[in-house]
């Protein structure tokens, strides 16, 4: 099975053997769920919130004529906010240009920019991410920017405007800006809902700037959000370009014939050879360099749209598709060993790009041929594969492989019953890592001039020995409490 688009997309198929098993799948319900989504169902029920990631490339759909007067506006917003930059008619307070980009953001909020400037972008201004709350991922961002922070444009990229990390990376910028007698409003950007706190401080101390992050667009679905667009079009990506290239794989993915639409051949596959269960990880194995963030943008999309404990009847499943991946031909040298000889428990999701090689053309020959010839070694030893090929590797062609896979997501949790839009599982990560901190606080104050067993200081502040034993040794570590023979204390300084 071998599906072709005038875009230059195609999806090869043909040695899954996918037919008998497919046909008898309930399509019909699949593809009226997915009418229900894009015509404004609220399929987030633990939030209450409609799905529209797909309106954000066709505004026409979306169900109020605010809405759609909303994205427009957005994209007309960022394209000119980055012409300006571009152009040198937006400068920093010196006068002189921008020179670098530094994004702070987590999960989708990073992800899809880091995808796209590092697939797409040109060389024009230097980008940054600080993606994790790690204070060494600030610092080393800080010396690679080095002398140039003052003519640095910092974008913050938060939903809810009050995320905890990116509001703590934040905070460690704007005290190195301010080490330098530099301030924070002059060059600093929010991605954020509208009215949110991160919102409402933007416009307070008058950024340069604010755009609308939608409530109804989940942070793994933001890619042609303004999440993805404005880093992107920073580093020279034409977002109408971007937008409607999504908006034609949208379109062909809503053909209500599986056997025409790549969508529902990508999702038959992974749900008829996971036997509904998941039972089989995907690979994706890009062969080009400007694509090895793909596999990682993909681990979210999929794994935490489908990695649930229970399916929306309420039944426990325990359900989940590991994704992983890198790029070829490196990966040929690493894991590929396994996919061919070891377990027969992934599918290998091949992705090639023909033309537009930079540098050598007899090297571009030597990566397909490498494809080619994993490829053959995977099939021919009875293991799974697939290949996607892009014609090119722009701007356009790269939305209709995010859209592409933003469907087939969404069409395998209607065949496996899951709520592909919520994510229960990070809620409760984010709640317990407030618990941690506040345990810190508790066994801070249980050390005050005392001296006192792990498990008496883990019982009186509540907690697990084993949290209590992680939280105190990075206390001693960090020099706030000693470790003794007998359990813990305060830190005192020596006398003297």
């Amino acid at each position: 099975m071998i599906l072709s688009h005038p875009r230059g997309w195609r999806l090869d198929a043909s040695a899954l053997g996918l037919d008998a098993r497919v046909d008898a799948l309930d399509w019909p319900a699949v593809f009226a769920a997915m009418e229900e989504l894009e015509g404004g169902a609220v399929a987030n029920a633990d939030e209450q919130r409609q799905v529209g990631h797909y309106w954000l490339r066709a505004p026409e759909l979306a169900p109020t004529m605010g809405q759609a007067r909303g994205v427009g506006e957005a994209v007309e917003a960022v394209e000119e906010f980055a012409d300006r930059i571009r152009s040198g008619s937006i400068v920093a307070l010196d006068g002189l240009p921008f020179t670098d980009v530094l994004h702070i953001g987590i999960g989708g909020s990073a992800l899809a920019p880091q995808l796209l400037t590092h697939a797409l972008g040109d060389a024009h201004l230097g980008v940054h991410f600080v993606d994790n709350v790690d204070p060494e991922g600030v610092v080393r961002a800080l010396l690679d920017i080095g002398p140039r922070l003052r003519h640095t444009l910092v974008i913050v990229a938060s939903k809810s405007g009050n995320t905890v990390e990116p509001m703590a990376s934040l905070k460690a910028f704007e005290e190195a800006l301010a080490a330098d007698g530099l301030d924070l409003p002059s060059r600093a950007v929010a991605l954020t809902s509208p009215g949110s706190r991160l919102d409402k401080r933007a416009r307070k101390e008058g950024w340069c700037a604010v755009f609308p992050v939608w409530e109804w667009v989940g942070g793994r679905f933001g890619a042609t959000s303004v999440v993805g667009l404005l880093p992107a079009a920073l580093t020279g990506v034409a977002p109408r370009a971007f937008l409607q290239g999504a908006r034609e794989m949208d379109a062909w993915t809503r053909a209500a014939d599986w056997r025409t639409n790549p969508a529902a051949v990508l999702a038959a596959a992974w749900f008829v050879l996971g036997d509904g269960e998941g039972r089989r990880d995907l690979c994706v194995l890009p062969y080009r360099d400007r694509l090895s963030m793909l596999s990682r943008f993909l681990q979210q999309l999929v794994m935490e749209s489908v990695g649930k404990a229970k399916d929306r009847a309420g039944e426990r499943v325990e359900h989940g598709l590991t994704v992983y991946g890198y790029k070829g031909s490196t990966d040929q040298h690493a894991y590929v060993q396994q996919l061919r000889d070891g377990r027969n428990d992934a599918i290998t999701h091949f992705i090639q790009v023909l033309g537009e090689p930079r540098g050598s053309m007899a090297m571009g020959d030597l990566l397909q041929d490498f494809m080619i010839g994993t490829r053959r070694a995977l099939l021919e030893n009875g293991r799974p594969a697939l290949t996607i090929t892009l014609e090119t590797l722009d701007g356009p062609s790269l939305a209709g492989l995010v859209a592409l896979f933003e469907r087939a997501v969404g069409l395998y949790a209607e065949l496996v019953n899951l709520n592909a839009y919520h994510q229960p599982g990070v809620e409760a990560g984010k709640k317990a890592a407030l618990g941690a901190s506040a345990l810190r606080e508790r066994l801070v104050a249980a050390l005050v001039d005392r001296e006192r067993r792990l498990e008496d200081l883990a019982e009186v502040c509540g907690a697990e020995v084993s949290d209590a034993r992680d939280l105190l040794d990075r206390l001693v570590a960090t020099r706030r409490a000693v470790k003794t023979a007998k359990g813990y204390r305060s830190h005192r300084p020596l006398d003297g």
